[in-house]
């Protein structure tokens, strides 16, 4: 069976540079977007484009069916959380809005879908990285709580019949090496790497975060 990798999150060069590291890897695999304004399209054309309703519950469900679909199975689920400026100098009710149904609300909901399927097929990787986010007064509240979020997945990974890793961002922003190193690490799947934080070039434990 065809390796299936899934991979989601904001339109950023870190997702590109990821979409293009999976090409290398498989003829065809899966990416979602969360919604924003800027083009939502990939051009490495081994990539199928599913939409995404983030803060829906349904539609998490229907995203991993959808992958599973097309892909036979998810085996590797690449999230990535870059977040886009989300406000400008003030707060508004559409920038708050975003926050907690897109880059809050959303990855909860996939992450619990992720692990159902993964616990169930006893197999999995759940793969979490971050891009440092804009100056912005709500950007990096996302990144922060999804941070959190990876936190938490990381402290229980051991009793998880699943691996899940978390990548922390370069300093040099260096989104090819990031993504390049971010695949390595799963490829390897090295026992070693379950449950910790990666930064490009060093290791870190998660209970340093």
């Amino acid at each position: 069976m065809t390796r299936g990798i899934l991979i989601v999150g904001n339109n950023s060069p870190l997702l590109t540079a990821l979409a293009e590291e999976a090409a290398r890897r498989v003829e065809h695999f899966v990416a979602a977007f969360i919604p924003d304004q800027s083009d939502k399209t990939l051009t490495v054309s081994s990539a199928e484009m599913l939409n995404w309703n983030p803060g829906s519950p349904i539609a998490a469900r229907t995203l991993l069916l959808g992958a599973e679909n097309r892909l036979g199975q998810v085996n590797e689920a690449i999230l990535v959380c870059a977040p886009p400026r989300l406000c400008n100098e003030r707060l508004d009710s559409k920038g708050i809005e975003s926050l907690v149904n897109d880059h809050i609300k959303g990855w909860l909901l996939l992450v619990k879908e992720l692990t159902t399927s993964f616990r169930t097929r006893k197999t999995g990787t759940l793969a979490m990285a971050l891009s440092k986010p804009p100056e912005d007064l709500l950007a990096p509240i996302a990144f922060n709580a999804f941070q959190t979020f990876a936190n938490g997945l990381l402290s229980v990974a051991s009793s998880e019949p699943f691996q899940t890793v978390g990548f922390l961002p370069p300093d040099n922003g260096d989104d090819t090496g990031f993504a390049a190193f971010i695949f390595k690490i799963i490829d390897d799947g090295n026992k070693k790497s379950n449950g910790r934080w990666q930064r490009y070039g060093k290791l870190f434990s998660s209970k340093f975060f």
